[in-house]
Parts: C-alpha cells; structure tokens; sequence
C-alpha cells in the first residue's frame, strides 16, 4: 500500500513539474519582454506565475495552503525574516509580500530567460563565496530597496534546513531592519513537509504560513531582534 501511494505522488509530482515548468518559462519571457513597465506593475505581472504555479499544486499533488496573521503585515516597507525548509517559499512569499526584493544566490541571474526575469525583480544578489562583503552588500542594497518601498524577504539560515530543526539565525536582517528603520515580520511554514527540500516527490496535505506581530527594530539591538524573531517562528512551527 505505501509503494503505491509513492508511485502515485511521484505521478503526481511529474506532472505538476510539467506545468510548473511551462508557467515559469512562460512569465519569465512575458517579464522580459514587458521589462519597460514599472516595477511594482512587473512584478505583480511576473509573480502571476508563482500564484499559478501554487494553484497547479493544489490540482495536481492535492496540497492546500493556509495564511493566518494577514492583518500583521504593514502597507508600507517591512523586512520579512522567514524560515527556510523548502523551495515553495521561494515562490509564494515573492508573490504574497510584494513588491518584494529576495536575497538570492547571484549565479541564478545567469539562468536564460528564468534569470533575466529574477534580474528584473529587483533582488538583492550576493557571492556567498565572500560572506563578508556578501553582508555589506546586503545592508546597503537593502536599504536602497526599503527607502523605494519594497519589502525585503531574507531567510536567516541562509540556506534550507530540516523540518525537524530551525536552524541558526544569522543576524545580518535585524540589522537591515534597524539600518532602515523598518519593522520585521516573522514567517513561520511548515511547506517542508509537503515540499522537501531534499525530494522531488510532493506529498498531499496543508502548507500553513503564520505570520507573526511586527517587530519593533528601534527597541533593541540585532542579536536580540533575531533573538526574537526566531523564538516567535520556532513557536509558531
């Protein structure tokens, strides 16, 4: 019973990979080509793709998602600092908190037309082969980002981790939040589980995003931001 189960997700899977696969190639051109428009109007265009690509996974792996906290989020600019277990929130905080810079890997840009479009979303691209400049890079870009008024989406791991673990905060988004002057919003999800990081197979069930009270980043310094802002998501999960 549970090898055909598998069998039958891994179709599943494949065929949602199928679509996936299509709808981003097809808004990553479609971004390119309108690349002209303003940037909040791109992006809103571009991220149509990623809120398909989730309405694909509910019909194709049967996998629902669930927000609660939606009032916590701010009109204005925030520093959005979520865990990070999988590649669904890669594309659904994009979509949900925009406009919406990401930190992101700046070898991705090279992709074809995938990576083009990522350019055009006004990421924060950084070399984690230098860690250190990676940081200032970050602060500084950051702040550009916040003062036009996107929201900056940082995972604080730095890289995907367990659903069993939530691992080490690194301190560097409370310090862009503070830098800023902004507030943070913690993100808790549990998207590990339906979408592993270390799988290609989807299983059925409900994603759950939580998203936490602001942060006030004036009242302390960033070690005890972060401090705070993971205590709230390591609850929350």
């Amino acid at each position: 019973m549970e090898r055909a189960k598998l069998w039958w997700w891994a179709l599943r899977s494949a065929i949602f990979y199928v679509g996936f696969v299509a709808v981003v190639a097809l808004m990553s051109a479609l971004a390119c080509l309108l690349c002209f428009l303003p940037f909040p109007i791109l992006q809103h265009i571009a991220t149509t793709g990623n809120q398909l690509s989730m309405l694909w996974l509910r019909l194709t792996c049967n996998i629902h998602i669930v927000v609660s906290g939606e009032n916590n989020v701010p009109h204005g600019p925030c520093l959005v600092l979520s865990n990070h277990q999988s590649t669904w929130e890669t594309f659904y905080l994009q979509w949900y908190f925009q406009p919406a810079s990401v930190i992101l890997k700046r070898g991705l840009l090279w992709i074809p037309l995938f990576g083009w479009a990522l350019a055009l979303m006004q990421p924060i691209a950084i070399k984690r082969s230098r860690p250190a400049k990676a940081i200032r890079f970050v602060l500084k870009q950051g702040v550009r980002r916040l003062a036009a008024g996107n929201r900056v989406v940082i995972y604080p791991e730095g890289t995907r981790v367990s659903t069993e673990q939530l691992g080490e905060f690194k301190t560097s988004g409370a310090a862009l939040a503070k830098k800023a002057g902004v507030p943070i919003v913690p993100v808790a999800h549990n998207a590990g589980h339906h979408w592993p990081r270390d799988s290609w197979i989807k299983r059925p069930g409900t994603i759950y995003m939580h998203i936490g009270p602001l942060i006030d980043s004036s009242s302390k310094d960033p070690r005890e931001l972060t401090a705070e802002a993971r205590d709230w998501i390591n609850n929350a999960l």
